[in-house]
Parts: structure tokens; C-alpha cells; sequence
């Protein structure tokens, strides 16, 4: 099933983080498909107990993947950002507006359950780079 149809995978462009659960789960960091670029769930723990902490330092793993990939933040337009408590979330919005403030993505912010019970918050982007 996988690779039967769609994009073949030599159009793909793949970024690894190296992390644990990508080759558990089968997934990349990020993928670009002609001037997309997908970001997966990105969470950042060094950041601690922090909800403010965690969404800054995600996005600038987001920004690293990305350009690994030839774009930046100020391709993407969409993030949906994943958040431990629906409590957090000026916290989580605060640090989001400051990283995408001039960009104005399409986003999304939904309060979930996550594996890791350290994980507070974990952001998704999808960017589009202009020929």
C-alpha cells in the first residue's frame, strides 16, 4: 500500500530530528513535495515544565526543519498548535504570535492527551515556498 500511488518517494525530500519515535512510528520530521513542506508534531522537553518555554522552542525546531528543506516560518501558513490543557493556551498563543505575528498562518489550538505526560504543547506546519 504505501508508495502505491500519490507522490513517489523520489520526489520527496525527507528531514530526520533523530528522534526516538520516528523510526517506531515510521515518520519523518518534516517532507517536502515540490514547494510544500509538512512539518510533523514537533514537542520540545529541554524546555521543562513550561508551556510558553515548549511552544518557542518547537517552533524553532519547525524553523530548522524547514531550512533543512529551503523554506522558513515566514512560508508557513498553517500551524495547529496541540496543547495539554486548554488552561495554557494565552501561553501557547503568546509565544505562537511572536514567532508568526507577521506571517498570520491559518492555525488551529485544541487541547489533547498526549503519550509523553511531560509534553505540553507540540505543533504541526505546513509552508508554501513561492517559485
Amino acid at each position: 500500500m504505501a508508495g502505491s500511488e500519490g507522490v513517489s518517494l523520489k520526489d520527496r525530500q525527507r528531514v530526520s530530528s533523530g528522534g526516538k519515535y520516528e523510526a517506531m512510528v515510521g515518520y519523518s520530521r518534516a517532507v517536502r513535495v515540490g514547494n510544500q513542506v509538512f512539518v510533523s508534531g514537533t514537542a520540545d522537553l529541554d524546555a521543562g515544565p513550561d508551556v510558553y518555554l515548549q511552544t518557542r522552542k518547537s517552533i524553532e525546531k519547525i524553523g530548522d526543519a524547514l531550512a533543512k528543506l529551503g523554506a522558513s516560518l515566514a512560508d508557513v501558513v498553517r500551524t495547529r498548535v496541540f496543547i495539554r490543557s486548554g488552561a495554557d493556551w494565552k501561553d501557547a498563543a503568546r509565544a505562537h504570535r511572536e514567532a508568526f505575528g507577521d506571517v498570520m498562518p491559518a492555525s488551529t489550538m485544541i487541547a489533547v492527551e498526549f503519550l509523553d505526560p511531560a509534553i505540553l504543547v507540540e505543533i504541526e506546519a505546513d509552508a508554501v515556498l513561492t517559485p
